[in-house]
């Protein structure tokens, strides 16, 4: 059974930056993709970033494209989220994910069978 338990988040100005980590045990980053989702009330859950079992492929999401950064640390079993200037809009709560499988479409959540607990993130103009 893998578990995620993701940290950070919290109330930013807009224009600053953000990082969130993610604990992941007992997750297989040679084969299992892993990253980020978002969720705003009302509307459905966004992909964000995921980053490709066993190398440093990575994908964003339109809106955050060119602004954030995913990254792994394998040793500590640690995925991160950052994302720099930071905009209103990036405001919601945000869950660490995790596939158990070969992942189709990377932007959907229904392809990743492990969520974390959802950090709230606020970004203030």
């Amino acid at each position: 059974q893998v578990r995620l338990m993701a940290s950070g988040g919290g109330s930013v100005q807009a224009g600053g930056s953000l990082r969130l980590s993610c604990k992941a045990s007992n997750h297989d980053y040679n084969n299992n993709w892993i990253g980020w989702f978002r969720q705003v009330p009302g509307k459905e859950r966004e992909g964000v970033a995921v980053i490709y079992p066993g190398s440093d492929r990575t994908y964003y999401g339109y809106s955050v494209m060119g602004r954030c950064a995913i990254s792994q640390d394998n040793a500590k079993n640690e995925v991160y989220l950052q994302i720099d200037s930071l905009k209103p809009e990036d405001s919601g709560t945000y869950y660490c994910v995790a596939a158990n499988r070969r992942v189709g479409s990377w932007y959907d959540p229904k392809e990743f069978a492990y969520w974390s607990q959802g950090i709230l993130v606020t970004v203030s103009s």
